[in-house]
């Protein structure tokens, strides 16, 4: 990854009420994220605190170098418009090889995080945490403690490549002697330890509602994300119901799936509506604080 040519220093924001802004895991659904980012910056407001976790931690890490919205829809939409392109980044994000399954060494799908952003991210993004416009936190899981971990500093590349490590998918990351793996599998939507007088917390949920009973058998590698995603709207529904957030966007559209990266643009052109709802609740919440 290749750090910004013109790093901006980190913006302060001390007025009250601050905005934290909280984005959640859910696969490809996340890019409906981008639709809630294009409506802050319609509003013209920019959060004091972006957190991410997983898809919420790589588009939430952009956003806080100060690519806009419409930057990161750009972005994404030219991205996953070349199949053929796309597919040869993942096997070169590769970590194993197809004869390692043939020797019975290693997972031959597995990728390497850090590899896989260095390959999607946008240029702008740059190399550590202190070169980010916005304070950022990604948010990950020890696996080895089974405890959250919040990563505020230092490379920023490894810090998201382990909020994204989805176990059998993504390789875990060793950092600061601890093996990290996807936040999601312990706390998916991180909103909680930010609840705050005088703040505003708005957490955009992504995570799949449970679909129509069928008798389909998901191929290998939808099970194993399809796993993650009911892990992730398990945890995220009892959460809410103990603690909601002053501001909760469900922005997982219907019908998509956490692998559904092909459909990228149909996801965003789906998110449209998101827009005003995130305006209008924001709008409210800043009046009442106000």
């Amino acid at each position: 990854m290749t750090s910004s040519p013109r790093p901006a220093p980190r913006r302060s924001d001390s007025a009250e009420p601050r905005l934290a802004l909280v984005l959640g895991a859910g696969g490809a659904r996340g890019l409906s994220h981008i639709a809630v980012l294009e409506a802050l910056d319609e509003l013209g407001v920019r959060p004091g605190l972006i957190v991410g976790c997983s898809i919420g931690a790589i588009i939430g890490a952009a956003y806080a170098a100060g690519l806009s919205g419409t930057d990161l829809r750009e972005h994404v939409a030219l991205t996953f418009r070349d199949r053929a392109r796309v597919i040869a980044r993942l096997l070169d994000a590769r970590v194993g090889k197809f004869t390692d399954l043939m020797r019975g060494l290693g997972n031959p799908v597995l990728i390497d995080g850090e590899r896989l952003l260095d390959l999607f991210w946008p240029q702008a993004v740059p190399d550590r945490f202190e070169e980010l416009q916005s304070p950022f936190a990604a948010i990950a899981t020890d696996y080895h403690l089974h405890a959250e971990v919040s990563l505020t500093s230092g490379p920023l590349t490894p810090a998201v490549a382990a909020s994204l490590a989805i176990p059998g998918l993504v390789r875990p990351v060793v950092l600061g002697g601890r093996v990290l793996i996807d936040g999601g599998a312990i706390n998916p939507l991180p909103y909680d330890r930010l609840l705050a007088p005088g703040r505003i917390v708005m957490a955009v949920d992504t995570s799949a509602p449970a679909t129509i009973s069928d008798t389909r058998v998901p191929e290998p590698l939808e099970a194993m994300v399809g796993v993650s995603q009911i892990l992730t709207r398990t945890i995220v529904q009892r959460m809410i119901e103990r603690h909601p957030p002053d501001i909760l966007i469900r922005a997982g559209i219907d019908g998509y799936g956490g692998l559904d990266f092909f459909r990228a643009r149909a996801i965003l052109d789906a998110s449209e509506p998101l827009k005003d709802e995130v305006k209008r609740r924001l709008s409210q919440a800043l009046e009442r604080q106000g």
